[in-house]
C-alpha cells in the first residue's frame, strides 16, 4: 500500500495519455480535476491487486463518451460519486475499493474523485491496460463478468440505473444515455469481489502510468531526451515520424470517429501513414499496409517535445512521432481478440499480428 499525492496524480495523467492509444480523455483536464480533489481531501491509498481481500466489494468508476466533448463540457467532479451512489442503492451495500476501467488521461483519474471524497482505496490495475472505446471491451468481459447493474450520472445530477444481461447491450444503452446527457457521462459498474478483481484485471496500470509520466516530467524539467528509456520501458516499436496533413474527425453516436493522415519526415519521407480512430487509434497503415492494429496500442508524441498527443489534440501541421506498444497479454488470447481484436472494430479482413512482429 502507498499513497498517491499531487505529484503522483500529475505523473499518472501524463503516463496515462501515452497508454491510452490516443483516447481516454484530455490528460490536462483530468489532472486538474484530480489534483484539486487530492488537495482538498488528501492523498489516495493505492493497493496492489494482491493486497485486496478476497471478499472485498470492488466497483469500476469510469467516464463514457466522446473525448472531443469532454474538452468543452468540463466535469464538475461530483458526478462519479453520484453514479456510485446509484449502484450502491441497487446493490444494497457500499463498496470497499475502486478500479479504473482503462488507462486514459481522464479515465485513469476518474475513480480518484470518489475515492478521495469517500476515503476509499484504489486498486493498482484496470480492465484494459490501455483505452478502448466500448464498455464491454475489458478483461472482465473476457472472463464473463457482468457490467450490470450500472449507475449512470451526469454533471447536473441526473441519474439512472441500467440493468442488462449482456455487456454489449449495456454499452448500447449507456451510449444512448451518453448522447441524451450531453456527450459524456459517469458510470459505476462491474461490481465484483476482491478475488475477481485480482484474477481478471490487468495488474500494475497506475504504477506503469506513473513511471512513464515521471520519465516525461524528468525529461522536460532537465531538458534531456527520454525517448529511448520510454521505448525500452514499454517494449515499444517506432512506426512513423511525420507531419499531420489532414484530420477527418466527427462526433457521432457518442464517439469521436475519423482518420488522421501524416506525411513522412526524415527516414519516412515519401511515405504516408493513416491512423483510423474511434476515440482511440485502432489501425495504422503505412502506404496502405497495416503496421499496428488493436488490441496493440498506437501512441502519438510531439516529435520535438515528446509530449503525448491525444486524438482530439491531433491537428493539421503537428509533427508527430508514432509508436506501437504491445498490449496486455490477456488481449492476445483467442478470447481477448474476440472482444477487442481487429474484427471487433470492423476490420474483418485484417489478421492480428503483434506489433513487434510487424
Amino acid at each position: 500500500m502507498r499513497k498517491l499525492g499531487v505529484q503522483a496524480v500529475e505523473d499518472i495523467a501524463r503516463g496515462a495519455a501515452v497508454m491510452a492509444s490516443g483516447g481516454g480523455g484530455d490528460p490536462y483536464l483530468g489532472m486538474v480535476v484530480a489534483r484539486q480533489t487530492v488537495e482538498e481531501f488528501g492523498p489516495i491509498e493505492l493497493l496492489e491487486l494482491g493486497e485486496v481481500p478476497d471478499g472485498a466489494r470492488v466497483a469500476v468508476s469510469m467516464g463514457l463518451g466522446a473525448p472531443t466533448v469532454l474538452v468543452e463540457k468540463v466535469p464538475r467532479g461530483t458526478e462519479p460519486e453520484f453514479a456510485l451512489e446509484v449502484l450502491e442503492n441497487a446493490c444494497g451495500y457500499r463498496f470497499d475499493a475502486l478500479l479504473p476501467s482503462e488507462a486514459g488521461g481522464w479515465n485513469s483519474l476518474h475513480p480518484m474523485l470518489p475515492a478521495a471524497r469517500r476515503g476509499l482505496p484504489l486498486l493498482d490495475g484496470d480492465g484494459m491496460g490501455r483505452a478502448f472505446p466500448e464498455l464491454q471491451m475489458v478483461t472482465w468481459s473476457v472472463f464473463g463478468q457482468s457490467a450490470a447493474p450500472i449507475g449512470v450520472a451526469d454533471e447536473r445530477g441526473n441519474t439512472m440505473l441500467i440493468d442488462t444481461r449482456d455487456n454489449k447491450r449495456a454499452e448500447d444503452l449507456c451510449r444512448g444515455a451518453t448522447v441524451a446527457m450531453g456527450g459524456n457521462i459517469s458510470l459505476a459498474c462491474y461490481g465484483m469481489t476482491g478475488a475477481q478483481a485480482r484474477t481478471h484485471s490487468v495488474a500494475g496500470t497506475y504504477t506503469l502510468c506513473e513511471e512513464v509520466g515521471a520519465l516525461l516530467r524528468y525529461a522536460r524539467t532537465n531538458r534531456v531526451d527520454a525517448y529511448d528509456r520510454i521505448m525500452e520501458r514499454l517494449g515499444a516499436v517506432e512506426l512513423f515520424c511525420g507531419k499531420v496533413r489532414d484530420v477527418e474527425r466527427r462526433t457521432e453516436g457518442g464517439f469521436a470517429r475519423g482518420i488522421a493522415t501524416l506525411e513522412g519526415l526524415d527516414a519516412y519521407r515519401g511515405s504516408v501513414l493513416a491512423m483510423e480512430f474511434q476515440n482511440e487509434f485502432l489501425m495504422a497503415r503505412r502506404d496502405g499496409v497495416p503496421v499496428c492494429t488493436a488490441p496493440d496500442l498506437i501512441a502519438a508524441f510531439d516529435a520535438e517535445t515528446l509530449t503525448p498527443i491525444t486524438g482530439e489534440a491531433l491537428k493539421y501541421g503537428c509533427r508527430a512521432l508514432i509508436v506501437g506498444i504491445p498490449c496486455a497479454p490477456q488481449w492476445r488470447t483467442a478470447e481477448g481478440l474476440a472482444v477487442a481484436g481487429p474484427a471487433a472494430f470492423g476490420y474483418a479482413g485484417v489478421p492480428y499480428v503483434p506489433v513487434e512482429q510487424r
